[in-house]
């Protein structure tokens, strides 16, 4: 089952919640999600920041027609990319769009530059028509993006050289089943089921087979008789010889969003803004629920069923993303930070928060009807999370008052 969530951009808020087969296509799954957002007639709802499977005709017709907005990014196989990114770098200047503080204090801060322009392009819109469109594409240059793509490039001729080295020492008994796994490798096979080779970006890859003879390995234990003839076997080998490409190096640090939104409505600025906040507000925020061991293993047969769990879940994120909405907004506004795990922060996960009160304990003894309560390990950041979520903390204030029980008089 493929669990579609919708979240809010102002804390990672589930707002859609969709339930589809495993096997659902995103080409499929977008659209119903712009559908079911129109649906829900959200107010303060500009549009849809989605990954580039999202970016397709379908979609910008859907969003055209509908008025919802999205906000893409543009795959690298695409044409328009390449233009517009060309379009980019022939720019004397680029204007300061997006400025986010690094995650080091000794590293500088990561910016994303760009500049806007309206391209032609073709959608397909609901009833099947397929016309030209203008749509708003956004180049954006970052250098760290530029360092980033630097060091996958060294890093995919280090996993090259180990396949190589994995490939090359496979043995075939004969030239078929060596012929297949080439095809496996090249994404051929039959049951790569439509999926695509390994991506070798900056590299080309060749494979071949042959054949050599070696000395056959004895069936028998023990040293062999002097007269015995050593039989030899045929066996095959694959060769990868590999073609360093042209590094792209111009294009490193570029990329190209699409905005099928109106510009008085939302600047390139906020465009940049909204999609980079995917990585903390979405991918972030959630990632703890891809871990299996985060929802214990239950076998539900029933679709209904499959679906209650699912809103269950559901609920108990809007709960874990509220919580830590409310805490991260106390504490900006009061300037305020807490122990995270990696010294103070003023961003805490709900996790943190939950974490924090691990260690708070309260101990009532009572002793011949007079109750004594102590508590152990308050502290003054419990008290701003209690602020935060408007909690009542009577339970730990006080910790050392004395209450007489009633007691029950002797009967007769």
């Amino acid at each position: 089952m493929l669990l579609s969530l919708g979240v809010s951009g102002d804390g990672g808020l589930p707002l859609r919640m969709g339930l589809h087969d495993g096997n659902t296509s995103d080409s499929v799954d977008v659209p119903r999600a712009i559908e079911q957002s129109v649906a829900l007639n959200l107010s303060g709802l500009k549009g849809l920041v989605a990954d580039s499977k999202a970016y397709s005709q379908r979609t910008l017709g859907l969003c055209l027609e509908t008025g919802m907005g999205l906000v893409t990014l543009v795959p690298r196989t695409c044409d328009i990319r390449q233009e517009v990114e060309a379009w980019g770098q022939r720019q004397t200047s680029l204007p300061l769009l997006f400025e986010r503080a690094p995650k080091r204090r000794r590293n500088a801060p990561r910016r994303w530059y760009g500049r806007s322009v309206k391209r032609k392009v073709e959608v397909e819109y609901p009833d099947g028509d397929t016309a030209l469109a203008s749509i708003r594409f956004i180049a954006v240059y970052s250098a760290q993006l530029a360092q980033h793509h630097e060091r996958a490039q060294a890093r995919e001729a280090q996993a090259l050289a180990a396949h190589i080295a994995q490939v090359q020492s496979r043995q075939f008994a004969c030239q078929a089943d060596a012929e297949g796994a080439i095809a496996e490798y090249e994404g051929r096979g039959p049951s790569q089921r439509g999926r695509g080779a390994t991506p070798w970006r900056h590299h080309e890859v060749r494979y071949s087979v042959e054949a050599h003879r070696q000395r056959q390995k004895r069936s028998q234990r023990g040293r062999p008789r002097k007269d015995e003839v050593p039989l030899e076997e045929v066996v095959y080998q694959l060769r990868v010889e590999t073609k360093a490409l042209a590094p792209p190096v111009k294009t490193f640090g570029w990329s190209v969003l699409a905005a099928a939104i109106d510009e008085a409505s939302c600047g390139d600025p906020e465009i940049v803004q909204a999609y980079r906040d995917q990585t903390s507000t979405v991918e972030r925020g959630f990632r703890w629920i891809k871990n299996p061991a985060a929802i214990s293993p239950v076998w539900l047969e029933k679709r209904q069923r499959i679906a209650a769990l699912a809103m269950l879940t559901v609920v108990g994120l809007l709960v874990y993303g509220l919580i830590q909405r409310q805490v991260r907004q106390y504490l900006a506004q009061h300037e305020a930070t807490i122990p995270g795990n990696k010294g103070e922060t003023d961003v805490p996960t709900a996790t943190v928060v939950f974490e924090s009160f691990a260690t708070v304990t309260r101990v009532e003894l009572s002793l011949e009807g007079i109750t004594i309560a102590q508590i152990h390990s308050w502290q003054a950041h419990h008290g701003l999370i209690c602020q935060a979520l408007e909690l009542d903390n009577i339970v730990y204030e006080n910790p050392t008052t004395q209450k007489n029980a009633p007691t029950m008089g002797n009967g007769p």
